[in-house]
């Protein structure tokens, strides 16, 4: 497949996603781009750029989520996610500077919980996108 093609087919994807699916594509990529940190420092000779920007995409991704929190319908359930990814992106500036996986890991297992959760209820809810699930609004 030609990479304008790839790339048409990944901006279809997403522009035709519903809310729910569009936080779990969220969860996903944050995941991979955690794993590839994790093998990365795990390998014989780490490359550390590799690693940095791996970590800053994940934290790019947490913030997305972060604000795209909805406080007045998600109420405690929003402002506890708020609290959780704070800790998430304070625990991967961490690891980021020490390059110790023990962070990463962290975050990659309660990250991985989460996006369970939003997968169940993304496969059981058609009606998510009216839904006031957890206060999560991505449409700006």
């Amino acid at each position: 497949m030609s990479t304008n093609a790839l790339k048409a087919y990944r901006q279809t994807r997403i522009k035709t996603a519903s809310q729910g699916r569009l936080i779990v594509m969220l969860y996903d990529e944050g995941l991979k781009q955690l794993q590839s940190a994790r093998d990365e420092l795990n390998g014989t000779h780490p490359n550390l750029e590799t690693v940095h920007n791996a970590i800053i995409k994940a934290q790019n991704i947490i913030t997305e989520l972060m604000v795209s929190l909805d406080f007045e319908k998600g109420g405690d359930i929003a402002g506890n996610l708020f609290n959780l990814y704070m800790f998430f992106n304070q625990t991967l500036s961490e690891a980021n500077i020490s390059k110790q996986t023990s962070g990463i890991v962290q975050v990659y297992d309660l990250m991985t919980e989460l996006r369970d959760a939003w997968k169940s209820i993304e496969g059981t809810n058609d009606m998510l996108d009216k839904a006031d699930v957890g206060g999560i609004n991505l449409a700006g």
